[in-house]
This record gives structure tokens, sequence and C-alpha cells, in this order.
């Protein structure tokens, strides 16, 4: 199983945090590093410094690390237009030579869409505004050098676009779909998706939504095992039973309920939590580090979880 480092920087995080952070998950051996795309912070509090824009984090994050993949978790289709979406994606994907990948979502949050003078459509609307978007970025990314891409929806229409710049990776950086939807979720990912995930959700459920996704794939005729098969879950990991209730008071959480609901405890716990998920069919996880200055819990889980996983990838 691979493991990525997902941070949540609304939650109150500067770029030099996030910077830190990608760094050591880069050095240590971490698949990815990506993060959220939000612009209030969920829980209580002042989110102080204020919020970061996630691809101008990620543009600048590509050239500041060599070889992690960036990618968002999941940016936020209402608040960006799809064309320039387009562009400022290949853009960094060319800045980071080929290293992102584009998670893309319906958006959710409406208060922060309020706070930022964002309009929020009904759920009906933004699912069918995503749709229209993941057909312009993948048909936009894919339009053949020379050529003109067109498109006529009932949200957007692009009228003989030159579809540049082109991305690094052809032809276009994977794609993420996730959710815990169980009709146009799994039908949106079988279509356009090179990796479903299942975000914080229990090991039982992450098996459903997958098998969800197999079925609907192979209803529209594409053989399941050409995607990718993630979740993401929160994780807070010690040695000591005092230090994990430090790591769990820092991050406002319970020991407790973070065993029961992330991936949580001793590190021969939290790979005992990874691999169920290993057998529920994920073979990436995400871990979602809520505190950005502890480097030394990126340490201890590159050391005394990672290596684990590994070794059950190898022998699965």
């Amino acid at each position: 199983m691979e493991l990525r480092i997902f941070a949540e920087p609304q939650e109150g995080a500067s770029y030099d945090q996030q910077l830190a952070i990608a760094q050591a998950a880069e050095s240590y051996g971490f698949g990815a590093f990506f993060r959220s795309d939000h612009l209030l912070r969920i829980k209580p509090g002042s989110g102080r410094p204020g919020p970061t824009e996630s691809w101008v984090t990620l543009g600048a994050l590509a050239r500041e690390t060599s070889t992690i993949r960036l990618g968002t978790m999941v940016t936020s289709a209402t608040f960006r237009l799809p064309g320039m979406l387009a562009v400022a994606v290949a853009q960094v994907d060319a800045m980071s030579g080929g290293r992102v990948e584009m998670g893309l979502g319906t958006g959710w949050f409406e208060a922060e869409h309020a706070a930022y003078g964002i309009p929020f459509p009904t759920l009906g609307e933004r699912f069918d505004r995503l749709e229209e978007q993941l057909r312009i970025l993948t048909g936009f990314w894919s339009t053949p050098l020379g050529e003109h891409f067109s498109f006529d929806g009932a949200y957007y229409s692009l009228a003989d676009c030159p579809a540049l710049p082109k991305p690094r990776q052809r032809p276009h950086p994977p794609v993420i779909i996730g959710g815990l939807g169980s009709r146009r979720t799994p039908a949106l990912a079988a279509r356009y998706a090179n990796e479903f995930n299942v975000p914080f959700a229990s090991v039982e459920v992450a098996a459903e939504r997958i098998e969800g996704v197999r079925g609907a794939c192979e209803d529209a005729g594409r053989n399941p095992e050409e995607l990718v098969y993630s979740h993401a879950v929160t994780v807070c990991c010690a040695r000591e039973p005092s230090e994990l209730e430090r790591r769990a008071a820092r991050i406002g959480r319970d020991v407790e309920d973070l065993r029961n609901s992330g991936a949580a405890g001793s590190p021969e716990e939290v790979v005992a939590r990874l691999v169920e998920y290993r057998e529920a069919g994920c073979s990436r996880s995400y871990l979602q580090v809520i505190d950005l200055d502890d480097i030394d819990h990126l340490a201890l889980i590159a050391t005394e979880v990672m290596p684990h996983l590994a070794d059950e990838r190898s022998s699965a």
C-alpha cells in the first residue's frame, strides 16, 4: 500500500508550513503531498493566518520539490471556471515535471461559498456542473496539438479554444474522483477517473463503495482494474500512550474517537488498521495530518508504519 500525506491548510497553516511538510514527506519517501481546496476553517477557531489558494500553493511547491507527486483532495468545481482551471493545472504539471494529480468534486461547504461570495447551487446542479467540468478538462488536455476544442453545455461553453497549454503528462494528469454517493459518483468515476477515493469512511463502507465503482465500470464497458482505489483517513500515531494523548490533544481530538474513526494508536495499531483498508480493496492511503508543525509524526510513520505496508503489498 502506498502512503500519501494529506493536509488541511484551511484549519490554519501558512505556505511555509505546507512547504515544510511537503519537503519532509518527500524526504521520508511518501508517495505524494495532497492538500484540500477550502477557503474557510471547518472546525471552530480563527483559521489564522487564513486560507491559501490550492493551485497557487501547488505551483510553488512544484518548484521547491523534485520527486513527490502533488495534488488536491479535492478541487471544488464551484470555485473555478473549467477553461482557466485546465490552464492552471497544465501549467503546474509542467512546472513540476509531470507530478500533478487532479482531484475534482462538487464542492459541499456552503459557509465558505457565502463567506467568499461564490455561488452555491443545488446538489443536483453541482453534479451537473462537475460532469461538464470533467468533460471539458479531459477534452481540453487530450486535444491534439494544432487542433481546437469546443464545448457547448448547459453551464459552460468553450468556442474554438486552442486547448493550450498542454500538461506534461499525456494524455493528461491522473483524475481522482471520490465520495460516498452510490449513484452519480460511481458513474462519473467509471467514465472519467484514473482513481477512486473513499473519504473518511469505515472499512466496511470503503469496501462497499469500491465494489459499487467496480460495478459501474463493468456497466460502462470499462475494465475495473484500470482504476486505482484509495481511501483517506485521519492518522495519529505515537510509540507511547502519553505521546498519543498529546498528539490527539493538539488537533482537538479524543484518542478513542480517533481509534474508532481513523488510524490511531501505536505504529502496530496503525499498520493493522491500514491493512484492513488494503484488504477492502485500497492500494493507496491518504493520511490526513492536521498538525503541520509535527514533522516528527511523519518521521515515525515513515520508519515504523510504511515498511510494514510495503511488506504487505509485496506479499499480497
